[in-house]
């Protein structure tokens, strides 16, 4: 049985997860798991056959990956950073440069207070992005509106974008060049999956680039 919340938040994300209350967390947390199991299991190998060669690209001609995400998806874009650059680097190789549209507080509040937060992403691109970057974005429903105008603005540009999704997949699944979608109804499951992915694209890198 689903179980729904009552909130007094608007707007309340947590209204659209699916979970079943168990007896025990013990019981919740193996139902956890396998729903999990199943989001990993969702994604092709084509799909990220080809964020990989995106990525590849990127390092291979000095580009820069711009990632943005909002809540726990801004906690996996700035984590990105981490494992995509210092994560992958070796010595008198290709590197990856990234930089999270959401790690500098002061400019996306700058952003937000003076072009509005559905522009505090895409505006920040429209001044550092040029042709051949990569967006990577991360949003859960795939429909928030400050990553769909970010999705929009990388396309003026002429940038290939990555985007990570979940539940219906919202209009980033339909925007993105390339789109990993987790089926799943749930904020927590569809994080963790992305976080697994986008660990797993780091450290391929990391071990091809090594040899």
């Amino acid at each position: 049985m689903t179980e729904k919340i009552s909130t007094s938040i608007p707007d309340d994300p947590r209204v659209r997860n699916e979970w079943t209350l168990k007896e025990n967390v013990g019981e919740f947390f193996n139902e956890y798991k396998m729903k999990l199991s199943f989001a990993l299991n969702s994604v092709s190998d084509e799909k990220l056959e080809a964020a990989y060669s995106i990525m590849l690209q990127a390092a291979k001609s000095g580009k820069t990956v711009f990632t943005a995400g909002n809540g726990g998806s801004a906690a996996i874009a700035n984590h990105l950073c981490c494992d995509w650059t210092k994560g992958t680097f070796v010595e008198g190789k290709i590197r990856i440069k990234t930089q999270s549209l959401c790690a500098n507080v002061e400019l996306m509040t700058a952003m937000a207070n003076d072009v509005g937060i559905e522009h505090m992403f895409s505006q920040q691109l429209k001044i550092m992005g040029s042709p051949g970057d990569v967006l990577f974005v991360i949003s859960s429903s795939g429909n928030s509106p400050n990553i769909i105008q970010l999705v929009s603005e990388a396309k003026k540009i002429g940038m290939p974008v990555i985007g990570f999704c979940g539940f219906a997949g919202g209009k980033l699944k339909e925007m993105a060049d390339v789109s990993i979608h987790i089926p799943v109804n749930n904020y927590g499951i569809v994080e963790d999956a992305h976080q697994a992915v986008m660990q797993a694209l780091a450290q391929y890198f990391y071990l091809k680039n090594s040899k």
